[in-house]
């Protein structure tokens, strides 16, 4: 059985659901530490990040993944323990197989191979490990970016390991994210009985036309590689549960996925220019999730570019949709970012799983990537 495979099994048996690492790190900083790595353990209240340094000069190229997964649902749903790994046809179950026990493993044995091949190798090559990506994240990448900015740590190159791939390893590079912000909006109307509506004011009524012409705003038209910018309403509460009830007051969260073409600052005036046109009685609440970020041509992406060719036969689509990743707290430090990893179809799904061959394929991928930058 290969290292990674023997490694990833390892990662997913712990059952490190977020904020909890479950010993992961540690185990990962004993191996690093046996192959050379300097290894710093950064807690923040209940989150672990792990900082895994091997050389001491620049170019610096980051290895960012995380250790904390999802919940699994309802065991019972299962085909097997999501905690306890198993391979059947060709496939590694278990919860973080793809997302992103998988990548992780494939990290610290490229790591390995990398330093037992290049010992003097110029450059300062690094891995850095979260528990909080999949939870609030602000304990894990974002305060360590916090302290690198403190201590002027610089950084090139990042290269995380989310799980990017459509169909076939290597058929997606990421080269950047969207920026994401959300809202809490409390509307205030007056609460009384439906067949009065005269002595009442509906929230819900007064405030539907503002929220419609909220979620039909075409924001721009994208951005280079980027998709345009989106508003989804997510989330209405309102009522007593009563039908013979005019509620008092609404609650709407919604969410905007926003390219360079916005500051956060922009779409919040634009947003709450909607709502005072609409004479709502409104609060709002925003909360700033990241800021968009893009890779533009140069050394990182055509290294990922030619590497992914060889990987998947042909040159990798290069995308900035999906979601947001911890990339996002990495490039405002002025490192071009890139994602690369495993098919992502099976993540956050009862019965995560990852090919095999793509798992076992997957420390090679990762280190031509870092002897095209480093060696």
């Amino acid at each position: 059985m290969s290292d990674v495979l023997v490694l990833t099994q390892q990662l997913i048996a712990r059952a490190s659901v977020t904020p909890d690492d479950a010993g992961c790190q540690e185990m990962i900083a004993e191996r690093l530490e046996r192959a050379g790595f300097r290894c710093e353990h950064l807690r923040f209240d209940d989150v672990d990040n792990l900082w895994a340094t091997h050389g001491s000069d620049g170019p610096v190229l980051v290895l960012l993944g995380h250790t904390d997964v999802v919940p699994p649902g309802p065991r019972e749903a299962w085909a097997s323990e999501p905690f306890a790994p198993e391979i059947r046809s060709g496939k590694l179950y278990g919860r973080g197989a793809a997302d992103m026990k998988g990548s992780v493993a494939a990290f610290v044995v490229a790591l390995e191979q990398f330093v037992a091949s290049h010992p003097e190798h110029h450059g300062t090559i690094a891995l850095l490990l979260t528990s909080d990506e999949e939870g609030d994240g602000i304990d894990g990448v974002r305060r360590v970016a916090e302290l690198f900015r403190e201590r002027g740590q610089h950084i090139d190159w990042c290269i995380t390991g989310e799980p990017s791939s459509k169909e076939t390893l290597g058929d997606l590079l990421r080269i950047g994210r969207r920026g994401t912000l959300s809202a809490t909006l409390t509307v205030q109307g007056v609460q009384g009985h439906v067949a009065y509506p005269e002595k009442a004011r509906n929230p819900i009524h007064l405030a539907m036309p503002a929220l419609s012409e909220l979620a039909a705003r075409q924001w721009d038209d994208g951005y280079e590689s980027f998709p345009p910018t989106s508003l989804q309403i997510s989330n209405v509460h309102a009522g007593t549960g009563a039908n013979n009830v005019i509620p008092g007051e609404l609650e709407v969260l919604f969410n905007l996925r926003y390219n360079p073409n916005w500051r956060p600052e922009q779409l919040k005036q634009e947003c709450e220019a909607v709502l005072r046109a609409h004479g709502l009685d409104y609060a709002i609440h925003w909360h700033r999730g990241g800021e968009p970020f893009y890779t533009p041509e140069g050394p990182l992406r055509a290294a990922a570019r030619e590497v992914l060719a060889q990987f998947a036969g042909s040159p990798p689509e290069e995308s900035t949709g999906g979601g947001t990743s911890d990339a996002r707290f990495i490039a405002p430090l002025g490192a071009h970012c890139i994602e690369v990893g495993p098919v992502n179809a099976s993540i956050h799904k009862v019965n995560e799983h990852v090919a095999v061959a793509d798992l076992e394929a997957l420390p090679g991928l990762y280190l031509a990537l870092i002897e095209r930058l480093l060696a």
